[in-house]
Order: C-alpha cells, then structure tokens, then sequence
C-alpha cells in the first residue's frame, strides 16, 4: 500500500499552551505546520473540569494564566477578536490561617491591604511596601520570564531595578 507524505516545514508535539502559540506563529508566518497531540482533546493541561464536585467548575493546573494573560506574543495575536475572553476570581489568591479565617489578595491592592491589616496589624502596610517594590520591577521581570532564552536585554534592564 502507498501513502502520499505531505511536507511539512516544522512539527510540533503537544497541543499545550506553547505547542499551540508555536503553531499559531509559524503558521502565521506561512510556514506549513504539523500539530500532533496523543491525548483526546488539545490543549495541555489548560482544562476545566468538575472533578472535585458536582456542578463546580474548576481549572486544572491554571497557575500560569496569568503569564499567558501577560504573554507579548499571545497579546500580539488579539485572540480577543475570535472570543478570547479572560475571566478572574473575585480574589487573586487565598491561604487558609489555622484559626479559621483567609489571607486574600484582590486585584485592588488597598483592599488585599485592609484584609490583611484585619488578620494582624501592620500586615496591610508591609503588603503595601511590598506592592510598590513588585510595581519598580514588574515590567522587566516579566520581560525576562517571557522572552526568549537567555533574557539577557530583559535581564540588564531588571538588575538596576533590584540593587534598589
């Protein structure tokens, strides 16, 4: 039995998050791609599911949306104009306190201030402290996590950044 082979100019194994923007970019380059996926649906380990109760919706292994929220290279492709649309949880993160109560930070950095604050005094202004060293950072932090290896402009730009 004869088969016909296409051509193809790259190939990709995984249809996770990197296997997915990589085909997307050379494909978007013109470059003829092959995607191969062995499991039953794409998408790596960005998933939904209800496995830890019925009628609840979780994201499974979601822990790096935010740098795909991030992402120059996703941002540059403007999924939102075929319907991507990020949604975000009332709280960004929480961590249980053994007495009972929550240590929560929200998108609004005075409010994860106050929350904190509330569960030991001075918490709030040392989250506020910490909040605007984050902000004198962020840009080329994230830089450096979401360019290509090594980082080094990314990572010039963030070293004087640190020795304050």
């Amino acid at each position: 039995m004869t088969t016909a082979h296409q051509s193809y100019d790259a190939v990709i194994i995984g249809s996770g998050p990197n296997g997915l923007t990589a085909a997307n970019v050379l494909t978007d380059a013109g470059w003829s791609v092959l995607l191969l996926e062995a499991q039953d649906r794409i998408g790596g380990a960005v998933a939904s599911d209800t496995t830890v109760h019925d009628g609840f919706i979780h994201d499974t292994f979601s822990s790096f949306y935010p740098l795909a929220a991030a992402s120059p290279v996703l941002n540059k492709m403007q999924l939102g104009q075929y319907g991507l649309r990020w949604s975000h949880a009332p709280s960004v993160v929480g961590s249980p306190s053994r007495a009972g109560g929550w240590a929560l930070i929200h998108h609004e950095p005075a409010e994860t201030a106050a929350g904190l604050d509330n569960l030991h005094r001075g918490d709030g202004d040392a989250w506020m402290q910490m909040y605007q060293a984050w902000n004198s950072i962020r840009e080329p932090f994230i830089n450096a996590l979401l360019t290509p290896l090594p980082p080094v402009k990314a990572l010039l730009r963030l070293l004087p950044k640190l020795r304050r």
